[in-house]
């Protein structure tokens, strides 16, 4: 033991020394696309923080319409404003969205049909983690009903806009944690049993399956779909637990920042020739290995159906 104490009182040093190197390792992946966005119309959910302000600003950066569709209103004009002061590009709107309302989703779908002619890029980046256990407004348990059925209610609702504006791109915000989930459907709603952190797993896993099943359903049309895990990242995400907090204060030096961790949404988002990969799975701007589960096609389309049954959605 006391051969190991230099050792033990060295190892502070030795990650700040290592860390800048080991942290570029740990975040490789770039997007290099130099694709400009005069003329198009993207939307962002939960871009008032994190990984998507800054997957927000490079969009608004490369000249898009940009909508930062936030469920806090008054924080997402602070930040549209900031970007509209870095980028020079005032066409960065906020727009009110809860995905934990199945109503707030309608209403905002409503009016941005309304609002616009057209829709080229949407990126469902919004999402929870560990949350103690509860349900949604309408029900559903909080990671299942945000992380998958808002977004899945948001994707069929602006589908159409997405459609007519081919090609467009949908960009499904998950994560490597899905190695760790399953599709329950005999407790999707953790009423049975919960645990926090598989919660979020069975969540993201839904993102792949989902991304799978729209890309097969989109075949032909022009639309196009993603599914990206950003990497470790510091960000808001890790509010509801203690734990994870501390775990990313204590390996801080490793991890993403937010503008490293967009980069693979951009890459799916921005990149040319991306098309015959839709319904992959990516990560630092690579196709990614996915888990068995997120490679069964029948629980993809199963969780289709359940999903359309929940929402009141047609099964077409």
């Amino acid at each position: 033991m006391v051969g190991l104490l230099p050792l033990l009182l060295l190892l502070p040093v030795f990650l700040y020394v290592a860390a800048p190197r080991i942290r570029k390792m740990l975040s490789c992946g770039v997007c290099t696309s130099a694709v400009q966005l005069p003329g198009k119309v993207a939307v962002v959910t939960g871009a008032n923080t994190g990984i998507g302000k800054e997957t927000a600003k490079e969009l608004a950066q490369r000249g898009a319409r940009v909508y930062l569709a936030c469920r806090d209103v008054q924080k997402g004009e602070l930040v549209a404003r900031e970007i509209q002061t870095t980028t020079g590009n005032e066409q960065v709107l906020v727009r009110k969205l809860d995905l934990s309302d199945t109503k707030s989703i309608r209403d905002f779908a409503k009016d941005f049909l309304a609002e616009e002619k057209h829709l080229h890029i949407l990126i469902n980046n919004a999402g929870v983690m560990m949350c103690p256990y509860s349900k949604t407004a309408d029900g559903f348990e909080m990671h299942m009903g945000v992380n998958h059925l808002g977004h899945f209610l948001l994707t069929h609702l602006l589908l159409e806009k997405l459609k007519e504006s081919a090609p467009s791109r949908v960009v499904n915000v998950s994560s490597l944690a899905h190695h760790l989930g399953r599709i329950h459907f005999h407790n999707l709603q953790g009423e049975k049993f919960y645990n926090s952190g598989l919660a979020y797993c069975h969540s993201k896993l839904a993102n792949i399956l989902f991304t799978q099943e729209l890309a097969r359903r989109l075949k032909g049309s022009g639309v196009t779909a993603y599914s990206v895990h950003p990497g470790t990242v510091k960000s808001e995400l890790t509010r509801h637990s203690s734990f994870m907090r501390c775990l990313w204060w204590l390996f801080s030096f490793f991890i993403k920042t937010p503008q490293q961790g967009a980069q693979t949404s951009l890459y799916c988002a921005l990149t040319e020739g991306l098309e015959g990969l839709s319904g992959n799975h990516f990560s630092d701007c690579h196709i990614a290995w996915v888990s068995a589960q997120a490679r069964n096609e029948t629980i993809a389309r199963r969780l289709w159906d359940v999903s359309c049954d929940l929402l009141g959605l047609p099964m077409d």
